[in-house]
């Protein structure tokens, strides 16, 4: 059975929501990152996983709209999110399971300084792929991968750039006419505020180390 037939499944088209024709891929990429994100505002390591198979479900549903550099990021999120995986349970000190922390200033502005050139250079390589918007898909590609960097070592700042990002993915995703991807966006904004203060709550208990380089 080739790649082709095993996905085709996903590209069945279930409902149309307005200009937005509905696939599984679509729909389950929908549920995998709500729930995603529902996890890692609990600092749950199962949203790794879920996160994952989100990353597969969006990797079809861009491949299938013909959204190729979009698609192709999702294969630098999932390499992003196994490396996540493996941090939070052996990353911590004598490989143990790593604790939530806040990054030194220099971490968050490096991170935040590397988003400029990464910025430039994805939105030349967008461009010459026909990206429909490739500005601002290389900026929320930069603040993204800064942000799962973050979340990677389970730094706290990780938020800020999820919101940052998500805030530019809502109307893009519109312009693409992917209606519920778009939604789910509106989501993961609202969760990036719970998590943010879920996170900040955890913080405030007193445990050793809690800024890290």
């Amino acid at each position: 059975m080739s790649v082709g037939e095993l996905v085709a499944p996903l590209n069945v088209v279930l409902f149309h929501f307005g200009q937005d024709a509905v696939t599984w891929a679509e729909l389950l990429g929908f549920v995998t990152g709500a729930v995603g994100v529902w996890l890692t505002v609990r600092a749950n390591i199962w949203n790794f996983p879920v996160g994952l198979a989100n990353n597969l479900f969006f990797l079809v549903l861009f491949w299938a709209a013909r959204l190729y550099a979009d698609a192709a990021l999702q294969i630098v999120y999932l390499g992003f999110g196994v490396f996540g995986w493996w941090e939070w349970l052996h990353g911590g000190e004598r490989w143990s399971r790593r604790v939530m922390a806040r990054a030194r200033p220099w971490v968050v502005w490096t991170l935040a300084g590397l988003a400029v050139p990464v910025t430039w250079i994805l939105t030349i390589v967008l461009t010459r792929a026909n990206d429909i918007a490739p500005f601002w898909d290389a900026l929320t590609t930069a603040l993204s991968l800064a942000a799962q960097w973050l979340l990677n070592l389970k730094l706290f700042e990780n938020w800020f750039f999820w919101m940052t990002a998500d805030v530019v993915y809502v109307p893009l995703y519109f312009v693409k006419a992917l209606y519920l991807t778009a939604i789910v966006y509106v989501i993961f904004l609202g969760l990036c505020v719970a998590g943010m203060r879920a996170w900040r709550r955890e913080l405030r208990e007193p445990r050793p180390s809690m800024v890290v380089a």
